[in-house]
């Protein structure tokens, strides 16, 4: 299965970069072993129309197309449903067992995302506080990484 991260914004050098580095790295070796067999992040520049429905309108527009075409979609939106990392893993692990090739997970702008690309796939929320989009994506692809380590009984995970 083949994952794919698509945010919009873009993430600046600093630590959240190299957090994200650190994780894709783990996760694209882990990964394998659990039948991942490619990672990739894609990021967009935030829209800069003047209203924030035309906002979430171009920026679902640039989402939409990059997702591959039969990609299952995960919107990380406030409004989805958290996940503890253990039923996080086992979502993963459901999509692997039912042959699904690809998993897209689509990060929203600052406007967060439109009703077009909240209705597309399944909302997951990473709790019930608002996150900027370059600590969400440190935070999905670490869990992205534990849910590997879920899976294969590895000792990074200890809940």
């Amino acid at each position: 299965m083949k994952l794919q991260i698509l945010s919009v914004g873009k993430l600046k050098a600093g630590p959240e970069s190299m957090l994200c580095d650190d994780y894709l790295k783990r996760l694209r070796g882990l990964g394998k072993t659990a039948g991942i067999s490619d990672v990739k992040v894609q990021e967009f520049a935030e829209s800069q129309a003047a209203t924030a429905a035309l906002r979430q309108q171009e920026e679902a527009g640039l989402l939409a197309r990059a997702a591959p075409e039969r990609a299952s979609r995960i919107i990380l939106d406030e409004r989805g449903k958290p996940l503890s990392s253990l039923d996080f893993a086992a979502l993963l692990r459901t999509h692997l067992e039912r042959g699904t090739t690809g998993l897209a997970f689509m990060i929203g702008g600052p406007d967060g995302h439109s009703e077009e690309i909240r209705g597309s796939g399944q909302l997951l929320s990473l709790g019930a506080m608002t996150w900027p989009h370059r600590l969400v994506r440190v935070m999905l692809l670490e869990q992205l990484y534990r849910s590997v380590t879920i899976m294969l009984n590895h000792p990074y995970h200890r809940g």
